[in-house]
């Protein structure tokens, strides 16, 4: 078997749209010559969170894959703007609030990358939060998207993909120290991960400690979920979607309930919807094949897409 090549971190130069410049983390897995696949994670999750090991059976399925730290998180930039507690809360109710940046920032950031790498277009696939930035970039730049695949996401529009009570509080906890981060992500992991595949504690640990390390900050978190609260409802504009999708979710996902998914792939024309029962808010191992054959099968729909006609 052919050993996947592996590029040292990058960094990208990325304009916002106030005009100044970030730095944004990235990494490859594969072939330039391959087809490219930009993996876009979900909220507070570094580019790690997409496992090596996933990132490198992409590359064996083809893929000339992609992942980064999104802004506010990982080894990228830090931007000004503080959210506290009440904000966040009446966001949630409902009450206009201005964030510090918005979804479609998120997703210029994503093209920011695609720009790093040289790349015109790929393949994009996105987890929860990175589900939103996926749909989002394939609404706002569809010159830059191959196929879309949404996983654990939702459409913006606040009657379908909410979250389990007992969610919000743990989001909403205030950050301690490195000890308090790893036990909170275990309790976290055991409230939202896959009931059908549950993971050790060693290993939601170590994960929870290397992300840590990498780099987390509480407000840059609250950053983040502002700019989710304050999405739009993408329902209307997903209908335009050419594009092959697929989407993914499972029937035990208490952060975003399944009817985000499925609101998702009504959107959406042409959809494929994928349900998978005793999945929860994470990718087990257990689960990387089923994710890679998702990619790989609407990957192959490009050449029959009414777009490619």
């Amino acid at each position: 078997m052919t050993q996947v090549a592996v590029s040292e971190e990058q960094f990208a130069a990325v304009t916002t749209s106030r005009g100044s410049t970030i730095r944004l983390c990235y990494q490859t897995f594969g072939s330039p010559s391959d087809e490219p696949l930009l993996l876009v994670m979900g909220l507070g999750g570094p580019m790690t969170w997409w496992d090596a090991g996933l990132c490198t059976l992409l590359a064996e399925a083809g893929f000339y894959v992609i992942r980064f730290d999104n802004r506010d998180i990982g080894r990228s930039s830090r931007v000004s703007g503080r959210v506290g507690l009440t904000r966040l809360v009446r966001a949630f109710v409902g009450v206009p609030a201005e964030p510090p940046y918005r979804m479609s920032d998120l997703t210029a950031d994503a093209a920011g990358i695609l720009d790093a790498v040289g790349v015109d277009s790929a393949h994009v696939c996105g987890v929860s939060m990175g589900g939103m930035i996926a749909q989002t970039l394939a609404i706002e730049h569809p010159e830059r998207v191959r196929s879309l695949v949404s996983v654990m996401s939702t459409t913006g529009r606040r009657t379908v993909g909410w979250q389990h009570p007992t969610v919000l509080p743990m989001l909403l906890a205030k950050a301690g120290g490195k000890e308090a981060y790893v036990a909170g992500s275990v309790k976290m992991a055991r409230l939202i991960g896959s009931p059908a595949y549950v993971g050790e504690d060693a290993e939601i640990r170590a994960r929870a400690a290397e992300t840590y390390d990498r780099g987390v900050s509480s407000a840059g978190v609250g950053r983040q979920m502002l700019a989710i609260l304050t999405q739009p409802d993408r329902s209307r504009s997903l209908a335009r979607v050419k594009v092959p999708t697929t989407v993914v979710h499972g029937l035990a996902d208490r952060m975003v309930h399944v009817s985000g998914g499925r609101a998702t792939a009504k959107a959406v024309p042409g959809s494929e919807l994928l349900l998978v029962p005793g999945m929860g808010h994470d990718i087990p191992p257990a689960l990387w094949g089923t994710l890679v054959e998702a990619i790989r099968r609407t990957a192959d729909r490009v050449s029959d897409s009414p777009a490619d006609r």
